[in-house]
């Protein structure tokens, strides 16, 4: 992504609102005034199902830098600056409401959802920019650490869809999606700026 401030504080601004339309469904279906047009699992969960969509995201975030670390590949990372990384936090609602919300296959089956889910997750990998960049066009960019972190990115990507359809979060709920993917994000930050990755404020 582009570290352009504008364009960067442009995204928080999206991200921010669509989160508050999002807190107002989710309001609405507590007050047992659900909204029709509703943004997608804007309801309430449990406790348990946030704790362990997070627990969940720290161990795969755990495993992704010990693997960086194994393959040599951690001073090929990318330096964020601190804007940048606070969009970061705010980008898992967009994408969350997007992939786990709006691309999921309802009402064919467990067995086609997942199908979808597979999909959307390899979708959602290669939409990062880890084996290409846009640079006066599409450059392909296929090196040991781009198809690490395009794995981790699809891995990361399935355990999202696991801890909405899983049994502990019942109502199906975006909640615990939207703290595993900042907290996977917020990990990600911490570690960058200690291994010197975190630059400069914009």
């Amino acid at each position: 992504m582009s570290q352009n401030p504008l364009l960067i504080l442009l995204m928080i601004g999206a991200g921010v609102y669509i989160g508050w339309l999002w807190w107002e469904d989710m309001q609405s279906a507590l007050r047992e005034k659900v909204n029709p047009q509703a943004l997608p699992g804007a309801v309430p969960t449990n406790r348990k199902a946030i704790i362990i969509a997070c627990l969940g995201s720290l161990l795969l975030l755990a495993g992704e830098t010990f693997g960086e670390y194994q393959l040599g590949v951690v001073a090929e990372q990318s330096h964020i600056t601190v804007l940048f990384a606070l969009n970061t936090l705010v980008a898992p609602i967009i994408e969350e409401i997007i992939f786990r919300g709006y691309m999921v296959i309802n009402n064919r089956g467990r067995a086609i959802r997942w199908i979808g889910i597979v999909l959307a997750s390899a979708i959602f990998a290669l939409l990062h920019p880890f084996l290409w960049v846009w640079d006066d066009g599409l450059v392909l960019t296929l090196t040991t650490k781009g198809a690490f972190s395009t794995i981790a990115a699809f891995t990361f990507s399935l355990w999202f869809y696991r801890v909405r359809f899983n049994r502990w979060n019942p109502s199906h709920s975006l909640l615990p999606c939207f703290a595993a993917h900042a907290t996977k994000n917020l990990g990600v930050i911490m570690i960058k700026a200690a291994q010197g990755f975190l630059t400069g404020i914009w």
